[in-house]
């Protein structure tokens, strides 16, 4: 579905069932050098279970248009703004990696609004080694490749044979990286991910129930990165929920059942 967001044509995959803003909405958020698809599963079967599904392409990316993120904070802003677009009162938040850091910033300028936040591979600060950085900026094949395998518990798939993950995982960031001619969107994500420093701030102005779901062998963003958002969910009092998943960074493929499930439970309370 294409809609339009501050003047740009945006694309939100809504999971095979038309819009219907009556239902109640889950908008999804991908990370650096990813687009919707990375929800496939995911979001298909929350369509087709009563909700309203915005697997979004952020801005920059892919099929939508407008000018990439430059920091979470714009990011953040844009959510906000595809619901009052769309004329959505109220959505539970869903993002993976850097889309966790953008769907917790955009939590908190949403307040009540926001009705569940669920943060997949989290982790504050998510700083990013300066090497990668500095490929991600100048050698982004270089940098694609080392993602593809660092961030990975396994190249063997558990969809079964003849799912090449590896081959997958580069093909789309590829095609996520010429996707945009005019901007790196590979190292301003990273960039926007590195110099994030609202995390706390943020999290303390949530004012809905928050789910951690969390690869057991993530190395990306280890468990232990993300106590820092934990303890200050807790902290302010939030109802929060730990899910450790059997995956490493690409929870949404390397443990879909589990992600899923885990989605589905938190989202229906």
């Amino acid at each position: 579905m294409y809609t339009t967001v501050n003047g740009h044509s945006t694309f939100c995959y809504t999971g095979g069932k038309p819009f219907d803003a009556a239902k109640p909405t889950v908008v999804m958020v991908h990370g650096v050098l990813n687009d919707h698809s990375v929800w496939a599963l995911q979001s298909r079967y929350l369509a087709h279970h009563g909700y309203n599904v915005l697997a979004v392409d952020l801005p920059g990316h892919c099929k939508s248009a407008g000018d990439a993120p430059a920091t979470v904070e714009q990011a953040a802003d844009f959510i906000v703004a595809l619901l009052d677009a769309l004329g959505i009162a109220r959505a539970a938040l869903v993002g993976h990696s850097w889309g966790s850091l953008i769907a917790l910033q955009a939590a908190a300028q949403l307040g009540e609004r926001a009705t569940h936040l669920a943060l997949v591979g989290t982790a504050y600060p998510m700083k990013v080694s300066p090497a990668l950085l500095e490929s991600a900026l100048n050698e982004p094949e270089k940098a694609l490749h080392m993602v593809n395998v660092f961030s990975r518990c396994s190249l063997a798939s558990p969809s079964g044979a003849g799912f090449w993950v590896f081959g997958a995982g580069m093909a789309l960031g590829r095609k996520v990286l010429r996707s945009n001619p005019t901007v790196n969107v590979f190292h301003r994500g990273f960039n926007a991910c590195n110099t994030y420093a609202n995390g706390e701030q943020a999290m303390a102005q949530v004012t809905c129930p928050v789910l951690f779901a969390l690869g057991e062998q993530d190395q990306m963003t280890p468990p232990k990165a993300a106590q820092t958002l934990v303890k200050a969910a807790q902290a302010a009092g939030k109802a929060v929920q730990i899910r450790h998943l059997p995956s490493g960074h690409h929870q949404m493929t390397e443990a879909p059942e589990e992600t899923l499930t885990a989605l589905r439970d938190f989202l229906a309370q």
